[in-house]
């Protein structure tokens, strides 16, 4: 087992990632939820939250965050 050296992630991307997860975990367990309960507009109100919060993440991440 190789032991990964994690010393060089900067603050503001761990927290910036943590955040990013959080939110779009929560959207979609929160939009299948509401599937389950036959709230199909509000679910996928919800799971179209969660993507778009995938991309502004990965829009995030490429432009502030990026090592030039």
């Amino acid at each position: 087992m190789i032991i990964t050296d994690i010393s060089h992630v900067s603050p503001a991307f761990f927290i910036t990632g943590a955040i990013f997860i959080l939110l779009i975990g929560s959207l979609l367990s929160w939009g299948v939820l509401s599937f389950f309960q036959q709230k199909v507009r509000k679910g996928l109100w919800l799971l179209g939250g969660a993507v778009l919060s995938l991309a502004v993440m990965v829009l995030v991440f490429n432009t502030w965050l990026s090592e030039a």
